[in-house]
Parts: structure tokens; C-alpha cells; sequence
């Protein structure tokens, strides 16, 4: 598909739907830095750490299992909508409870799990418009998805260096209040700009019931086969991407005493250059063949990160790879999210897309875990390397998994 010039109309809806995904995701992104480091610094243990960050990520897996069909029934908007504006309140009970001397340990589990029981379909909902947007705009689906991963990593990157100067300024606990503003935010720029697109289904259009409409979101994810390969190998790259972002990486800083200042130059140069990728996908990956992008992406971003790290003590080598890996990893959220939603139906975008997601993200908690196992076994060269090795296997499934070829034709199926 060809894109053609964008109308007033369409250029201010898509730029509302951009504006307020920026929004959401600056501010998640600087509550992953200030959430933990209010724990560690109130507690003063590194455990209640982890625990608050499992609180957030347990209930956001299970909410966006089960919230599809209501993005799919409610529509995409007005989900993303009252998810966000609703976890501005939780949100912002944070620093409230913090200046009122009323925030205890308990309090912030509840607080922050149900900020990700809520940021879960917040997340999906704003995904799913992508289809809608895509041809409302009567753009190629990979410029969509594109622009929409661009916003994602440049968000990755603000919502990091925010929060470093917030915490650091005003501390962790206000600087939740910003997280809280730009949530708010979001969903008055969503629901005031994008009021035209995101409309759910009648109820007399789909009367099954909530479980049925939910099982038939997994029975299509279950019976898509390249979907259902692209989501199987992604937990598992997810999986080792925490165990090398969240361990080997901090580790490998600490051994070779190149300190966390290394950790984060690493991270906000691949951060930096993913967005460079996903605005060149934004542009031309419509006219790239999606399987070879897609496997060689992967592959360039996964493995020489960890074989730098196993033979470098220094940070010139690893800024060098971490650059490039980021550029070819701007390449894959537009190559998948265009699969993605090329091959669901419309009526199924939401319980399918937030499925899916959920399965993707569902073995992140264990990154941890993987790594500090690596570890306790191996040295840190070895660790590095089998983690590397994994992922390399990981990413040549495709190679031999002829569903992944399936990426470069377009097969709708209607259920």
C-alpha cells in the first residue's frame, strides 16, 4: 500500500494519538526508574525493590490478558482513556501519601499494582488503534507502526533521562507527580483529539458472552500460526533482554569498574539509535521484505551485545555494537506490528492484540532470575556468552520455522 498525503483531519488525529502515547509512555518509563528507588531509598532494601516492580508487572500481564474484549466492546479510545485518567489517581496518591507521612510498604503495593492493573489495557487500547488509524489515514500499515515505535523508544529515552534529573533534583516521590500529569494528560489529548476513530461494538453486534469473547481472542492467537510463532519467540527474546539489561549488563559495570555511568551511556545509545531504525522503518519499510528485515534485525541486535561485554573491558567496543543493535532494533516493532495487524480481524484487534502482548511479556519477570542462575554458575564471560548463544538460536528459529516466512504475504483470516 502506498501512502497518500495526509488530510487536516487525518494529520491531527494521528498526531493526537502519537502525542498522547508520548505522554503515557515518557511518564511509565520514569516511573520504572522512580518506583523502585522510592522503595530502595524509604526501605533500604533492594529486595522491596523488586518486589514493588513485580507488583506493577504481574497485574499488567493479567490485565491486558483479560481487558481485550472490553477495548473490543468499549472501543480502543475510550478504554485508553479512562485507564490513563484513572491511573493519574493512583499515581498521584504516591507523592501525595509520601508528604503526608501516610505511605506505608502495603500501601505502595496497592497503589503501584493497581497503576499496572490499569496501565495494562491503557497500553493495549492505544495499540489497537493502530489498524483503525492505518486506514482512516490511508497510510501503509508499516508507516503507522513505524511512527508509533519511533514515539515508544524516544519515550524510552526521555522518560529515563527525566527521571535521572527528577529523582535526583526533587526525589523519587515527586517526581511521580509528573508521571501522574502526563497521564492525565494523555487521555485529555486522546479523547478531546482522536474523538472520530476507536469505536467498539454494539453489544446487540456481538452478544456472546465475556468469556467466550475472550476464548475466541486465544483461539485465534492458538490457531494463527505466524502470529502465534512471532509471539512464542519474542517472550523468550524478551526474556533474556531483562536477564542482560536488569543482570549481566550492572554486573559487567561493577566487575570491569566501569561503574553505572557505563550502564547508562550503553542503554541511551542503543535507546538513541532504535529511534533513528523506526523512523527509517516509518518511511521504507513498506518496500522491505519483512522476513529478511526481520531476521536479520534480530540477529544484529542480539548476540554481538553479549560477545562484546564477554571481551571488552572498556565501554569504546560495547557504545560501537550498542549503536548498532539499536539501529536494527527500530526495525522490528514496525515489521511485527504491521503483521500483526494485517492478518487479526478488526473485531478481534483488541482481545488478540492485548493477548499476545501479554503472552510476549510473560516470561520478563524471570530475566532476573536467568541471569543471576547464569551467574551462579558460570563466571561472568561464560554467562555472557551462553545467554548469548540463546539468544542467537532464539533468533535463527525463523530460518528454520517456515511459519515465519508467511510474514511477507498477507492472510486474513475472518472467524
Amino acid at each position: 500500500m502506498t501512502g497518500r498525503p495526509l488530510t487536516d483531519r487525518g494529520r491531527r488525529v494521528l498526531a493526537a494519538w502519537l502525542l498522547a502515547d508520548a505522554l503515557a509512555l515518557t511518564g511509565t518509563r520514569l516511573a520504572a526508574v522512580a518506583l523502585p528507588w522510592l522503595a530502595l531509598t524509604t526501605t533500604g532494601s533492594a529486595t522491596a525493590a523488586g518486589v514493588v516492580a513485580f507488583a506493577e508487572l504481574a497485574p499488567l500481564v493479567v490485565a491486558k490478558v483479560l481487558s481485550g474484549p472490553a477495548i473490543d466492546r468499549l472501543g480502543a479510545r475510550r478504554v485508553a482513556v479512562g485507564c490513563d485518567a484513572a491511573s493519574a489517581f493512583t499515581v498521584a496518591a504516591i507523592p501525595a501519601l509520601h508528604h503526608l507521612e501516610a505511605l506505608s510498604f502495603p500501601a505502595l503495593l496497592v497503589l503501584v499494582a493497581a497503576t499496572g492493573a490499569l496501565r495494562g489495557p491503557a497500553d493495549a487500547a492505544r495499540h489497537s488503534l493502530v489498524p483503525v488509524l492505518a486506514e482512516s489515514t490511508r497510510q501503509p500499515m508499516e508507516r503507522v507502526t513505524g511512527l508509533a515505535s519511533t514515539v515508544e523508544r524516544t519515550s524510552s529515552l526521555v522518560g529515563a533521562a527525566l527521571a535521572a534529573g527528577l529523582v535526583a533534583l526533587v526525589g523519587a516521590a515527586d517526581a511521580l507527580a509528573v508521571n501522574a500529569a502526563g497521564l492525565a494528560l494523555a487521555a485529555v489529548v486522546l479523547g478531546l483529539g482522536a474523538r472520530s476513530v476507536g469505536r467498539g461494538v454494539p453489544a446487540d453486534d456481538d452478544p456472546h458472552s465475556y468469556l467466550a469473547r475472550l476464548r475466541a481472542g486465544w483461539q485465534f492467537l492458538r490457531r494463527d500460526p505466524v502470529i502465534l510463532a512471532l509471539t512464542v519467540m519474542i517472550a523468550f527474546t524478551n526474556l533474556l533482554d531483562v536477564a542482560f539489561t536488569a543482570i549481566l549488563l550492572p554486573v559487567w559495570a561493577v566487575e570491569t569498574g566501569s561503574g553505572v555511568g557505563a550502564v547508562g551511556l550503553l542503554l541511551a545509545v542503543m535507546a538513541g539509535t532504535s529511534v533513528v531504525g523506526s523512523l527509517v522503518a516509518a518511511a521504507w519499510a513498506d518496500r522491505m521484505p519483512r522476513f529478511a528485515v526481520y531476521v536479520v534485525a534480530f540477529v544484529v541486535c542480539g548476540l554481538p551485545r553479549f560477545a562484546v561485554l564477554a571481551w571488552s573491558d572498556v565501554t569504546s567496543a560495547p557504545v560501537v555494537v550498542m549503536a548498532v543493535a539499536g539501529l536494527a532494533s527500530g526495525f522490528l516493532n514496525p515489521v511485527v506490528g504491521a503483521v500483526f495487524f494485517e492478518r487479526i480481524p478488526r473485531h478481534l484487534v483488541g482481545r488478540v492484540g492485548a493477548m499476545s502482548t501479554a503472552v510476549a511479556w510473560g516470561l520478563m519477570p524471570f530475566g532476573g532470575l536467568v541471569g543471576s542462575a547464569l551467574l551462579a554458575l558460570l563466571d561472568l564471560r561464560a554467562a555472557l556468552l551462553v545467554a548469548g548463544v540463546l539468544y542467537l538460536v532464539t533468533t535463527l528459529a525463523p530460518v528454520v520455522d517456515r511459519r515465519f516466512r508467511a510474514m511477507d504475504r498477507v492472510t486474513v483470516e475472518v472467524s
